[in-house]
């Protein structure tokens, strides 16, 4: 079996570094392995990568809704499933694992090893079904209004809450969650947001921005979290973000929907 090697020493190459974090966040054959280090100097396009798989999940949804003519919750959990399944369910034990941490009483090195424990808790049980659900009920709202752009911006803004709460986080060491964190600082985060904003506006107008405003409340209050129960942030914590940051614009672009 080919080993993951994320270490080994090479020369830097930006095209090779987005690919390697292609690899890194996604199922998709590409198979480009590059070091952590190289790979997270490119983290502040990781909101690009994930516009193409959120065009990828638009198509999908586009497909379940006027081809199949299935309903809207249906095409949402469907639409869900498939980002779920294509990032190889990434960010999901991040999910689990922090707010098992959270959830325990106790200082912050004791809530640290409850986040690094392999088992899970009913908290990060309960925690990952809440934040399944109404994620799914945000795209089935979106869908209602057929603002399936949502669909695309709603997953590429998730990584802006990630690289949001990376950016206002003491990293964890060691870890690969702290060769994010440590990689996010304010040039390359301003430059990725401001990118951001502008597709955001262009697929869906004010509601886009809106959604990307949702997305980037949520990164600072996970940030928030972590600081007052842990002290620092690791993985799990940014793939808690990156969830909530989902959910987050979906909540956001939905009452925009309503209202604008």
């Amino acid at each position: 079996m080919e080993d993951d090697n994320y270490f080994q020493e090479e020369g830097f190459s930006p095209i090779k570094s987005l690919l390697g974090l292609l690899t890194f966040s996604t199922i998709l054959p590409i198979n480009v392995f590059t070091s952590i280090e190289y790979m997270t100097r490119m983290v502040w396009c990781w909101p690009f990568i994930h516009l193409f798989i959120g065009i990828l999940a638009a198509a999908f949804g586009y497909v379940c809704g006027e081809f199949l003519h299935l309903n809207a919750f249906l095409t949402a959990a469907l639409v869900y499933g498939f980002l779920m399944l294509i990032t190889g369910y990434n960010h999901l034990d991040g999910v689990m694992d922090m707010a098992d941490g959270v959830m325990v009483h106790g200082n912050p090195e004791k809530k640290i090893s409850v986040v690094k424990d392999s088992s899970v808790g009913a908290g990060g049980i309960a925690t990952l079904f809440l934040v399944a659900s109404i994620t799914i009920a945000g795209l089935t709202n979106i869908l209602d209004y057929k603002f399936i752009a949502g669909i695309v911006i709603c997953e590429m803004v998730a990584k802006s809450s990630l690289l949001t709460t990376a950016l206002t986080s003491r990293p964890l060491t060691p870890g690969i969650g702290s060769y994010f964190i440590t990689s996010t600082h304010p040039g390359n985060y301003v430059l990725s947001t401001v990118i951001v904003g502008i597709i955001a506006f262009l697929l869906g107008g004010v509601t886009g921005i809106i959604g990307l405003i949702g997305a980037i409340f949520a990164g600072l209050i996970i940030s928030l979290i972590a600081k007052r129960n842990f002290g620092v942030a690791n993985g799990d914590v940014l793939g808690m973000s990156n969830e909530v940051g989902r959910l987050m614009a979906l909540l956001f672009m939905s009452i925009a929907l309503y209202y604008l």
